[in-house]
């Protein structure tokens, strides 16, 4: 199973927080992460093992919209900032769309992601 994890600066430590809290899960179902660039160095220095694509703002987001389109990405977890201003919100906006057009399940808080990972 491939899950990308993808975060906000704002969101940063919530995600690592979360993926902490499911680290031996994670680990024992050998599921794949892959992430956008920052997410994904923070998520390697928490100790994981992490397939990194480019930053968000710099194509990361479409990057793995495109692995979401060929079918290679099960899950997204996009722990977004509603609140702040994001110069990528193209691509964003592309990657929920395409999580929606392939019917991929798409958590954007921690509370949805939780409810996505006790559900392998």
């Amino acid at each position: 199973m491939e899950i990308a994890i993808i975060a906000h600066d704002g969101k940063k430590a919530e995600m690592i927080q979360f993926l902490m809290d499911f680290k031996a899960f994670i680990i024992s179902k050998k599921i794949t992460l892959i992430a956008t660039g920052t997410t994904g160095k923070n998520a390697e220095k928490a100790g994981f093992e992490v397939v990194k694509f480019l930053s968000g703002p710099y194509g990361g987001d479409a990057q793995i919209a495109a692995r979401v389109a060929e079918g290679k990405t099960d899950m997204v977890f996009f722990f977004r900032d509603p609140l702040g201003m994001h110069p990528h919100e193209p691509d964003i906006a592309m990657l929920m769309r395409l999580c929606d057009v392939h019917d991929v399940p798409l958590a954007t808080n921690p509370a949805t992601a939780e409810l996505l990972i006790k559900s392998i």
